[in-house]
């Protein structure tokens, strides 16, 4: 019995060092994304989304795609709070392939997640970033060059969105909002460092780097397949992808489950069949991994 709980002991302290050594290591960049991302909600979203609703009508382009996609990662809405956001978007003109770029953008990245990525290095997050924009607009682009004399999506029913930063107060507001958001991250961020604890402590770096890194294709493959089930918070998954990335996940691995993960996080999933219907459903879904295991095999040829 003493010798199960010397054990079980030994155990418990190897995990408490992983567990603070990663927490002291990701918890400033989830602080400064709370603090970040609540000051752009409340002192800088309508000012965002105002620029975006000022394109309507305009002779953009392809230019118009750009912008939308840059926009959508700006906003610092979830998917729930941009869907009626994007209804009066498109109730008061804007395109539906700017739609496509801007919704498509806002899924996968915010800048909190910004924040948040940049634990995992320069490199990483640069990719993170530029993978995502791009995937914005290219979802723009195939909308425009498919759908171009159709609706893509469908809005009926959707109101505009609520706005719960509405205290006179801005110090209040700010406060408010911070507490929502640390609220509905902390217990997954949490959980995130826990996991990474338990991998660094159970998982050889070689089991990581034979599944993630060795051979490149399927490793990219199984990051975009992987990222489906496990993904559930950005910045839950941040301290499992800098455990993976230190054990020999390569660059373009991160690239697929950083992609795949957000656009098919079960919340953004029921949010988007909502809009889309079941055909253009299993159009997004496909497009998704797609472009994930393209960009993760791009990635692992370009860095």
């Amino acid at each position: 019995m003493n010798e199960l709980l010397d054990i079980l002991h030994r155990e418990f302290v190897y995990l408490w060092y992983y567990f603070t050594l990663q927490l002291r290591q990701i918890f400033p960049y989830w602080v400064l994304g709370m603090v970040l991302g609540s000051a752009i909600s409340v002192f800088a979203k309508d000012h965002i989304h105002n620029a975006f609703r000022s394109l309507q009508g305009k002779r953009l382009g392809f230019v118009g795609i750009l912008a939308a996609s840059a926009l959508g990662i700006a906003s610092p809405l979830c998917m729930y709070g941009t869907i009626p956001l994007a209804a009066s978007f498109s109730r008061s003109g804007v395109k539906d392939d700017w739609l496509a770029a801007f919704m498509m953008s806002s899924i996968l990245l915010n800048p909190q997640l910004i924040v948040y990525s940049g634990a995992l290095g320069g490199t990483a997050l640069t990719v993170r970033i530029l993978s995502c924009f791009l995937c914005g607009v290219t979802a723009g682009l195939l909308v425009w060059l498919f759908y171009r004399d159709k609706s893509f999506f469908d809005f009926s029913g959707f109101d505009g969105p609520k706005n719960r930063d509405t205290d006179p107060n801005l110090l209040v507001r700010f406060l408010k909002n911070l507490g929502r958001n640390v609220k509905a991250t902390g217990g997954y961020f949490l959980v995130g460092i826990l996991l990474s604890a338990l991998f660094q402590r159970y998982v050889p770096a070689e089991a990581m780097t034979a599944l993630f890194g060795g051979n490149e294709a399927f490793g990219v493959l199984m990051a975009a397949t992987i990222g489906v089930p496990l993904y559930a918070c950005g910045g839950g998954t941040i301290p499992l992808l800098q455990q993976w990335m230190v054990d020999g996940m390569s660059m373009g691995s991160a690239a697929a489950f950083m992609l795949t993960g957000p656009a098919t996080k079960i919340t953004n999933l029921g949010a988007v069949k909502i809009v889309l219907g079941l055909r253009r459903f299993g159009l997004y879904l496909l497009f998704v991994m797609a472009f994930a295991l393209l960009t993760g095999l791009v990635t692992n040829w370009a860095v």
